[in-house]
């Protein structure tokens, strides 16, 4: 009589392990605006390290309704996983230990990948991108920029889908082999032009061909029926899911980066 068949113990993915795990606190944060917490969690055999954003940790601000920011940040991932780019790290929306919350998988940045420099100069060098003169002290400027990169690109395109209100430097975090991550995407979503980056380098040129293959599949995917609309309908309003639809529309039209509006300012304060 044969053995009977082993059966591979199933396989839990990170979005399970983060939406099901079992979520505690190793510490906070302190630089963060809102309550940010450090923790582990496990399930079912596997572990890693995440960020906690409890809504009852969040400050009020005066442009976004009370107690949103955690589902924008999840609306952020589910924009990100529909381009195909996987530009944000896998991010849930749970109970933990402080209440409902933003749940993401921790990055641990990767050295030696410079995205951003001050220069003197008045022209940015070969491989960088040109995005404003910034004072460094003593009556003195220096122009800052950011490396020409096709990851940084993508992230450009998908801030101005998501209408990014705030990429400073410090939301970069290049990981190993090659990849690249966007984080802290809160403040995203608004019904009205917020845009406001650090990655204005191609601001009015082309987008490439490959950009313009991802805005039609958000396009689809955003229609009536379609499975990223009904996932964004859960995280945020309707007349912002309708923005939303409306960038992507404009952005395809046009087949252009966007420019600074001139009606909000352009780059986030500190810029780091």
């Amino acid at each position: 009589m044969s053995a009977p068949e082993r059966i591979p113990p199933r396989s839990v993915t990170t979005a399970e392990l983060l939406a099901k795990g079992e979520l505690t606190v190793r510490g906070r944060i302190r630089e963060a605006s809102n309550a940010v917490l450090f923790c582990s969690v496990t399930y079912e055999g596997r572990e890693a390290s995440c960020v906690y954003k409890p809504v009852a940790g969040e400050r009020p601000l005066w442009d976004f309704p009370d107690g949103t920011l955690a589902q924008r940040e999840v609306a952020a991932y589910e924009v990100s996983e529909a381009t195909g780019w996987g530009l944000v790290p896998t991010t849930v929306l749970r109970d933990g230990p402080h209440g409902e919350g933003m749940c993401q998988l921790w990055i641990e940045a990767a050295p030696g990948s410079e995205l951003l420099a001050l220069v003197d100069a008045e022209e940015p060098g070969e491989g960088w991108k040109a995005i404003a003169f910034a004072e460094v002290g003593e009556g003195k400027t220096a122009l800052l920029v950011h490396a020409d990169d096709e990851r940084l690109r993508r992230l450009a395109v998908l801030d101005a889908v998501i209408n990014n209100a705030d990429r400073k430097g410090g939301h970069l975090l290049p990981a190993d082999e090659g990849r690249l991550y966007g984080i802290d995407h809160g403040v995203t979503f608004n019904a009205e032009n917020k845009l406001r980056t650090l990655l204005w380098g191609w601001a009015g040129d082309p987008l490439t061909p490959e950009a313009v293959d991802v805005l039609q599949g958000l396009r689809e995917a955003l229609g009536d029926g379609g499975g990223l609309a009904g996932k964004l309908a859960e995280l945020i309003t309707a007349a912002e899911l309708d923005a939303t639809r409306a960038r992507v529309e404009a952005l395809f039209a046009d087949g252009k980066h966007p420019e600074p509006s001139g009606e909000w300012p352009a780059i986030p304060w500190p810029p780091v």
